[in-house]
């Protein structure tokens, strides 16, 4: 659960639920979140424990790349109002119910993303404290369950904060909507440039620590 509280994680997952109305819809972003983060947390970890998968330095920091380039796309389409335009051409009115088919996807492949860079990290903690590679990667799906819930629980927070505010202040949530696009761009930026020369992705000495 404390998994989920990370900033990237946060900040990836607040720019989706400044576009949301109510706790149920945000509660379920974090859910989604949390699945497609379990999916690739188990796949790629698995593969480390049971079969000894060594990731090298570059493709491990290409995949942490991965979540800085996304964090600027989030920020960027936040800000120009392209989400807004996605939501009303392709939001739902039917029965997926009011997240439509582009609100349950985005989430999960954000969540994917992020399991990506974490994985290697994840497996090789879980490694190092239990022996057994069955227990340990039933270990990963107990720290899945564990992101999901704390996503959840997060978004159906943040989704409160937002509708409270909302109805004390005129304007808020589209200056929500504003606020996180800059600081998911900001933080982006921030890290692709921590990956790329100083972690040496761009350069020809990659040095990569799974965290």
């Amino acid at each position: 659960m404390r998994h989920a509280t990370d900033a990237d994680h946060v900040i990836a997952v607040t720019t989706i639920v400044t576009r949301q109305r109510g706790v149920g819809k945000a509660g379920l972003i974090g859910v989604l979140w949390g699945l497609g983060h379990t999916f690739t947390i188990f796949i790629v970890g698995a593969a480390i424990i049971l079969f000894k998968v060594e990731i090298p330095p570059r493709a491990g920091l290409t995949m942490e790349l991965a979540v800085g380039l996304m964090l600027i796309l989030l920020g960027a389409l936040n800000l120009t109002g392209v989400l807004r335009w996605i939501q009303e051409r392709y939001g739902a009115q039917t029965a997926t119910e009011d997240l439509g088919s582009y609100h349950t996807w985005r989430p999960l492949l954000i969540g994917i993303v992020h399991g990506l860079a974490g994985s290697a990290a994840v497996a090789l903690l879980v490694m190092a404290t239990i022996s057994d590679p069955w227990w340990a990667t039933a270990y990963l799906l107990i720290f899945g369950a564990g992101t999901i819930a704390g996503m959840m629980l997060i978004t159906g927070a943040i989704a409160m904060s937002l509708a409270y505010a909302s109805s004390k202040f005129a304007g808020w949530n589209r200056g929500m909507g504003i606020a996180s696009g800059v600081l998911s761009l900001a933080f982006g930026l921030f890290l692709s440039y921590q990956i790329g020369f100083v972690d040496g992705l761009f350069t020809s000495h990659p040095n990569w620590t799974p965290r």
